[in-house]
């Protein structure tokens, strides 16, 4: 389905710019609201007299409440004042939680019953980069039919009240004290783990859980400044992450990235293991206790080959979906599945979050290696990767791939001479202008060769900056 202004995950792009700024995000909470009233509702008021704002004194007239929580970056206070604004608007109770990873707010969610909840966060984006992400009820992600439908209300040009916002606490202290109920009080004593919290919203969270859990813990990326998130730190940069390991002989090394529903992980060797790794050694010893829901593994059509072998070596199977993380949600709830992910790092356990949890994820992994007395770097074994390259060309503008004859015809080639032992991915990014090539097969020089003329071809087509 078609949408405008909604990518992979949520709205993104420039803070200030055609879209993430205070008018913009005013509207889009105006229309949201708009959806939550229900077609019912809409044709009571449609054609009629202009339905007055919330009055804050004592919430007349709310339809339900939404709750919204912002990561670090100088901008999200005030685009957190405007989305509030505009739910204000159409009789919706904003609810602030403050500064909070995007998995405390979706847990926040389904806890208290809310209508919905909205994160202000780009995630992984640099700080002059901001989005808005939403919940809904259970703290599931909107569909792409109801992202389509909210875009459809942004036209609403009702009289706004003025910015205001009911601060709530405890979803944090709820969701600290959830993740430290995972592992045995005492369970990380003696244990050194670095943790890279990517100056953003997982600060507070984070490390006082695995503090409290018994862990020394080592920060990096742990003193935001509205202006240095993701800033070479975080799970996009986990050089530095490595390079501490290392240095100060940690067990574990623990990335996130500035809104904390990724989690990327290095082992005490200093070696980096992205999520298709963290995946395949989760089912591996879910399959070997029985408790594998349906015995399926959902990822993306990111992921490795190896992903697909690993599993079903060990007695499963692997069920795909497109790249974003929402989509595998989607899929998981379809099947009865209780673990899927992105080779990005996004971790799901839905019977613990109803969204990707980088701290949830980092847990279960150290759950694994207190239960089998094994380091991280043997348990990576479990899964033996195919040759695999990407690459990420940055674009003016992002042309329909089947306007692209000698892209197009660069990938039938390739898929042509990979056959069965290999694949070809090319999409564009759903949150960045980028093009995003993918090439996976039998032999390195096979990959490199590939990947080289995929770059080629779209460059070809593309004004590549």
């Amino acid at each position: 389905m078609n949408r405008k202004y909604f990518g992979t995950d949520g709205v993104r792009g420039p803070y200030g710019g055609p879209v993430i700024n205070e008018a913009f995000a005013a509207r889009l909470g105006r229309a949201a609201a708009e959806w939550l009233r229900g077609p019912g509702e809409r044709r009571r008021v449609e054609g009629g007299t202009p339905q007055p704002a919330l009055d804050r004194r004592n919430n007349e007239g709310s339809i339900g409440r939404v709750l919204i929580g912002r990561d670090t970056r100088f901008s999200s206070p005030w685009l957190e004042a405007a989305v509030a604004r505009g739910f204000g608007g159409g009789r919706v109770e904003p609810i602030s939680l403050g500064v909070l990873p995007t998995p405390a707010v979706a847990r926040a969610v389904r806890v208290t019953g809310a209508r919905m909840g909205v994160v202000i966060t780009a995630s992984h984006n640099p700080a002059a980069d901001n989005g808005i992400k939403f919940f809904g009820a259970g703290g599931i992600k909107l569909t792409d039919e109801t992202e389509a439908l909210i875009e459809g209300f942004l036209e609403i040009k009702d009289s706004l009240p003025e910015p205001w916002l009911e601060t709530r606490p405890g979803a944090l202290e709820d969701y600290i004290t959830t993740a430290q109920s995972l592992l045995p009080a005492g369970a990380l004593k003696g244990w050194r783990i670095v943790l890279d919290t990517a100056n953003g919203s997982t600060c507070g969270t984070s490390p006082a859980v695995l503090r409290a859990l018994g862990a020394e813990v080592i920060g990096i990326g742990d003193a935001p400044d509205g202006r240095n998130i993701n800033a070479g730190v975080g799970s996009e940069h986990p050089e530095q992450l490595a390079a501490r390991v290392r240095a100060e002989h940690a067990r574990l090394g623990i990335a996130h990235d500035g809104d904390g529903d990724r989690c990327v992980l290095c082992d005490e060797l200093g070696e980096v293991l992205d999520g298709d790794e963290i995946l395949t050694i989760l089912a591996a010893r879910a399959l070997a206790r029985g408790t594998l829901a349906k015995n399926i593994l959902v990822t993306t059509v990111q992921s490795n080959l190896g992903v697909d072998a690993a599993v079903a070596a060990a007695g499963g199977r692997v069920l795909r979906t497109a790249v974003g993380d929402r989509y595998v949600i989607e899929r998981m709830l379809a099947e009865g599945a209780t673990l899927g992910g992105e080779s990005s790092g996004h971790i799901i356990f839905s019977e613990v979050s109803p969204t990707g949890d980088g701290l949830v994820a980092a847990l279960k992994v150290i759950e694994v290696m207190l239960a089998t007395g094994k380091p991280l770097s043997e348990l990576r074994r479990a899964l033996k990767k195919f040759p695999q390259l990407t690459a990420g060309l940055t674009v003016r503008e992002k042309r329909p791939l089947e306007t692209l004859p000698a892209l197009t015809a660069a990938i039938r080639s390739l898929e042509a001479a990979l056959g069965a032992q290999g694949r070809v991915l090319v999409r564009y990014s759903g949150t960045e202008p980028k093009l995003r090539l993918l090439v996976e097969g039998p032999a390195d020089v096979i990959v490199r060769d590939g990947l080289a003329q995929l770059e080629m071809a779209a460059r070809a087509g593309l004004e590549v900056l």
